[in-house]
């Protein structure tokens, strides 16, 4: 009886082992053929900015490329027309004014994200992938009250990411330093951070009484601690061997995104490589000053794209671009003085980093929000443009249906075949927002409520489509928003602001902070 029993157990035991195995290899066969996935995403890069959406005078080959072998979208859309906002729409798949907290944030903000709330690296390590980021990150960090001397949690790593290599804000922001997986690079223990955002440390110099330190002069906003000669926004001190050189940001972000591809090569991988460029401080490594003809700003543009080739070139050396989806799109339009004096204006030229619209950065006109949006899988989309109504609130449960994930969220529409470019039928409607403002595109037609306020931001010279009237245009017949419709077009006024309501809701009045006419 006893030897009747084991060789049951024997058969038994042989039985689950193959299963198991069975399980195992399921498994990591369908992961070994899940596309890896990287979305490049710039800073303040305009529709005009790209010589596939456009631009004369100035040269993309690199974004051109990717484009032309692709699909570029002509109504492709940021969520808002500032960064922290589009970030967050971007990686939850929920639209921003949805969250009070949305707006540009300091350096020293708490996590925007909630640890709990789905996101696209999350969605993704359900179904394998390993997830990193390298570059900007501007969503927040820890709980408000960031010790920069000790681990910093949460942070990325909380909302998904397996490895984050990052900045904590912006560029021109304060704190100065790569976080590496939660740790500033390169800290020396015995010469702590210390950062604020309401005054200054005792004896550190800052752009407004220091000026014979810069070496890049502030316009507006940009005159406090000095860091490498550029004055920022907000106060720092200590973490001298942590701070990052300017000039050498777009090279360092550019070998951590290839040192990620190469540790993670042989599963499936999610890469979101948050670019710097063009946003301000503009510091082009001196291999590209003066390439563009169009100062700092052009030179950075042509610096990024350059990235964006070498680190394409990495991924078809590999052998993975035949099985990597490639999105690159930008978290806002165009601005030229931002802060610094840079001859971003003076050197413009011809350029029009807008494009046809009107508008830009912080602007609820179209170059505030419609931005490059392309979607590039080498020998599986077939090269194409597309006018489909597309916005990168749709990105989670479009990948999620890539990876046949169940996972979606209200404002993220699946658009997946329309970004595979087997479907141009996109989105009936979208919700747009530029600082806490929120405009209705449904069709070809846009709906602007009225806000106070004044109409054109002096500072960075930019129309901010404020007005006491409603405005209302039709982008087929009038790109450049010159002629607004709702006084004779009262039917169509009506119609696209009972829809704008049912979606955003009265509240849209209050959440503006200006008051509504």
């Amino acid at each position: 009886m006893k030897q009747t029993l084991k060789f049951f157990a024997l058969i038994l035991s042989i039985i689950l082992t193959s299963c198991t195995g069975k399980i195992e290899n399921q498994t990591k066969e369908q992961a070994s053929s899940l596309p890896n996935i990287v979305i490049i995403y710039l800073d303040d890069l305009g529709y005009g900015d790209v010589g596939a959406y456009g631009s004369t005078e100035l040269k993309t080959p690199n974004i051109d490329k990717l484009a032309n072998g692709g699909i570029r979208f002509t109504n492709g859309y940021a969520t808002s027309a500032t960064c922290t906002p589009s970030r967050y729409a971007l990686l939850t798949g929920v639209y921003p004014w949805r969250n009070e907290n949305a707006k540009i944030l300091p350096g020293t903000a708490p996590l925007l994200i909630d640890t709990a709330q789905i996101t696209i690296p999350k969605m993704l390590k359900t179904k394998g992938y390993h997830t990193g980021i390298v570059g900007k990150w501007h969503l927040g960090l820890g709980s408000g009250n960031v010790n920069w001397n000790q681990h910093i949690s949460p942070g990325p790593n909380e909302v998904g990411f397996d490895e984050a290599y990052i900045m904590a804000a912006t560029q021109d922001r304060v704190p100065t330093v790569y976080i590496d997986n939660g740790e500033v690079a390169n800290l020396d223990p015995t010469d702590s951070i210390l950062v604020s955002y309401q005054q200054n440390f005792e004896g550190e110099p800052t752009g407004k009484d220091n000026p014979e330190l810069l070496k890049m002069k502030w316009h507006h906003g940009h005159n406090n601690s000095i860091v490498n000669g550029i004055p920022r926004i907000g106060f720092m001190k200590g973490g001298k061997a942590a701070l990052w050189k300017d000039e050498e940001m777009a090279d360092n972000f550019l070998q951590k995104a290839i040192e990620y591809v190469d540790m993670h090569k042989k599963k499936p991988f999610f890469l979101y490589y948050a670019m710097q460029q063009p946003h301000v401080p503009r510091t082009p490594n001196p291999r590209f000053v003066g390439k563009s003809g169009l100062g700092p700003r052009g030179d950075a543009i042509v610096e990024a794209d350059w990235c964006i080739g070498e680190f394409v070139k990495k991924l078809e050396t590999e052998g993975l671009l035949e099985n990597t989806i490639i999105i690159l799109s930008s978290d806002n339009g165009p601005v030229l003085n931002d802060g610094y004096y840079d001859d971003a204006v003076e050197k413009l030229g011809n350029h029009t980093p807008w494009g046809p619209f009107r508008g830009g950065k912080y602007s609820l006109f179209e170059a505030g929000t419609r931005v490059p949006f392309i979607t590039y899988w080498k020998g599986k989309i077939e090269p194409a443009t597309s006018n489909a109504l597309v916005s990168q609130v749709d990105l989670l449960s479009s990948l999620a249906n890539l990876v046949e994930s169940d996972i979606s969220t209200e404002d993220s529409e699946a658009m997946l075949d329309v970004f595979l470019g087997k479907s141009d039928k996109g989105r009936d409607n979208l919700i747009l927002e530029a600082t806490s403002r929120t405009a209705f595109r449904e069709g070809d037609w846009v709906l602007i409520p009225p806000y106070n306020g004044a109409a054109i931001n002096k500072f960075v010279n930019i129309e901010l489509g404020n007005s006491n009237e409603f405005q209302l245009y039709n982008l087929k017949e009038d790109k450049g928003q010159e002629h607004n419709l709702a006084a004779t077009e009262k039917e169509k006024l009506d119609e696209m602001l009972q829809k704008f309501l049912k979606i955003r809701g009265e509240s849209y009045k209050n959440n503006s902070e200006l008051e509504l006419k």
